[in-house]
């Protein structure tokens, strides 16, 4: 028999994530394009803050690559135009 503990881990580990809001949703589809579900509130945040357009710039940017992490260069590529 289990305990009453795993059974609430299970669950919750295996539930899907719902966006009630459109930044929410894509900010959900960074993550996963990026491969970093472990993140997924700093994409919403982003997705809630920033433009999309220059989300969707960066994305793309990191898509023509191939780099060790693409979470890593979407956010150097998102920062980028704050330097200028």
């Amino acid at each position: 028999m289990k305990s009453i503990g795993d059974v609430i881990g299970e669950k919750k580990a295996g539930q899907p994530v719902f966006a009630k809001h459109e930044f929410q949703a894509f900010g959900l589809y960074l993550a996963s394009e990026l491969g970093d579900i472990k993140h997924k509130a700093l994409y919403i945040k982003l997705a809630k803050q920033r433009e999309r357009g220059k989300l969707q710039e960066a994305l793309e940017f990191v898509k023509a690559r191939s780099p060790k992490s693409k979470a890593r260069l979407f956010m150097w590529k998102v920062k980028e135009p704050k330097r200028e």
